[in-house]
């Protein structure tokens, strides 16, 4: 993770340095200020992957408004996948308790570092977003191995993790994930986003862009994710993603 703050930071003082010193771009006379926005997004991060919705206006050539919608999975560092005891099983995390989402809102801005030619090419801009963080944890469940007691047989019984009840060898696989949500949790917080966008393609009508950036969310006490690891209330995470939409004028 820290690599990856070295890398980005490199990166972003790298751009800013072609922006200061390659000022002499095209002129921006001839072309056509979109003022509104909307894109829809993917992502990946270093713990999980999410979705959004973010809308913008443009204030000058070189600087947007913003204001986004992401709805993500977040996971404990030290979640792994431990292979069951039990044959034609499938793997499972031994010790999670919940799982664990966020649905935040906020606002930002856009920089224009290195501006598109007009030919098409890679529009290089910077962004930061802050705001408002919902951390929503679901509990787990497993398939929990038991034995019939007036059959003899074995049998799997779906239950929620219990780290005083059940052994690793008790389990056979991790459980649906529509059990659980009778048992919720709620965890208010804030979060803040800087990254890059790399928008590409000549029709300026549509927004076709990669980025790639850090954020960080916080919440008000630790969200218990994991039984027998420390649990934490700040999340850091490297992410890409991909935008697409259409402008208007």
């Amino acid at each position: 993770m820290y690599r990856f703050l070295n890398i980005f930071l490199l990166i972003v003082i790298l751009f800013l340095s072609i922006n200061v010193f390659g000022q002499s771009e095209p002129s921006i006379d001839n072309k056509i200020l979109f003022r509104k926005e909307q894109t829809g997004s993917i992502m990946v991060h270093s713990g999980g992957f999410g979705i959004g919705y973010h809308n913008g206006k443009s204030v000058t050539f070189l600087r947007k408004f913003m204001w986004e919608i992401e709805a993500l999975s977040i996971k404990h560092p030290k979640e792994y996948k431990v292979s069951s005891y039990y044959q034609n099983s499938k793997n499972f995390i031994f010790g999670k308790l919940n799982s664990f989402y966020t649905i935040r809102g906020g606002v930002g801005q856009q920089h224009v570092l290195n501006r598109k030619p007009y030919w098409g090419g890679v529009e290089v801009r910077l962004f930061y977003y802050g705001g408002i963080s919902l951390g929503i944890t679901k509990a787990q469940y497993l398939n929990i191995v038991k034995i019939d007691e007036v059959t003899g047989q074995y049998m799997t019984v779906q239950e929620r993790f219990d780290p005083a009840v059940h052994a690793i060898t008790d389990i056979y696989s991790k459980g649906s994930f529509f059990k659980g949500f009778n048992y919720m949790g709620i965890y208010p917080g804030l979060y803040a986003k800087i990254g890059l966008s790399f928008e590409y393609g000549a029709d300026e009508h549509f927004v076709k862009s990669l980025e790639c950036g850090v954020f960080a969310d916080g919440f008000y006490k630790n969200v218990p994710i994991m039984a027998f690891q420390k649990n934490q209330f700040i999340f850091v995470n490297a992410y890409i993603g991909l935008h697409f939409g259409k402008r208007k004028l």
